[in-house]
Parts: structure tokens; C-alpha cells; sequence
């Protein structure tokens, strides 16, 4: 006989009941635990900006099997240039955790990060370009959006 709230067996495995798949993932980790509370990285520099492109290093991807869990998993993840809030949303973490652990890595030497040029993101007639791009596209009706 069982105690009460002693796992059974199947909770005991992390199985649901009468299946042999896994009951779900665990339950997710306070994201200052990720960063030891800090808000920003090792640096002594500005945090990382959202639109940053971050990809791995060589010495990044060789290091990957000494890495622990997110910071393996961001250097993995950055195979291919991705900017930290596209990296935050695919690997499912806080922004700002993916901010401050992508500035100990790019620390490191393991992640390489570009930040884009503030004048050209400030830039008005970039945007007048992606506005007028976007309404030469055709909706789903195959014409084209107003250019009002």
C-alpha cells in the first residue's frame, strides 16, 4: 500500500498513466535562476539589442559538448545568423535571458554578435521601402493592396 503523496508508479517514471509516453516536459525554470539574477551579461558593454544577429563560433561548436543546457542549446541553436529575439522565441526562453546568456557566450568566444548599424535603423526611407514592398504584394484575392 502506498503512502499519500508518495508517487506511483507511473508518476514515479514521469509517464502518464496507462501509456508509454512521457507525461510533458518539466516544469520550466525561473529564468533569473538562468542568468544567477543578473540582467545583464559579464560585459562592461550596453546590452544586446533584440535585432542583433548572433551566430556560433568555430571555437562555439566545438565547445558545444562542455556547454551546460541553454548555453548549449543557444550555441546550437546559432548554426545559421538569427537575431536574439527570433533565438528567444525558438528555444522558448525570456528575452532577456537569451540576452544576457548570448553576451557571456559572445564573452566566451563562443557566439559572434553583430549588432545592426543605428543609422541605417533609424533610417525613414528603409521603412518607406518596406512599406511599399509590402503593399506591391498581392492579398489573397490576387490584386494589389491600396496604396493609400
Amino acid at each position: 500500500m502506498m503512502a499519500v503523496g508518495e508517487p506511483g508508479p507511473d508518476e514515479a517514471t514521469g509517464r502518464a498513466r496507462g501509456t508509454s509516453e512521457p507525461a510533458g516536459r518539466a516544469p520550466a525554470i525561473r529564468p533569473f535562476l538562468l542568468t544567477a539574477g543578473r540582467v545583464a551579461g559579464g560585459g562592461a558593454g550596453p546590452p544586446v539589442p533584440v535585432e542583433s544577429q548572433v551566430v556560433a563560433t568555430s571555437s562555439g561548436l566545438s565547445a558545444l559538448h562542455s556547454l551546460a543546457f541553454e548555453q548549449h542549446d543557444i550555441v546550437a541553436a546559432c548554426r545559421r545568423p538569427q537575431s536574439v529575439a527570433e533565438l528567444a522565441a525558438r528555444l522558448w526562453l525570456h528575452l532577456n535571458v537569451v540576452r544576457v546568456l548570448a553576451e557571456d557566450l559572445c564573452s566566451a568566444g563562443h557566439l559572434a554578435v553583430h549588432v545592426p548599424n543605428a543609422r541605417t535603423t533609424q533610417d525613414i526611407s528603409v521603412l518607406r521601402r518596406v512599406i511599399d514592398g509590402l503593399r506591391a504584394v498581392p492579398d489573397s484575392r490576387d490584386s494589389l493592396r491600396d496604396s493609400g
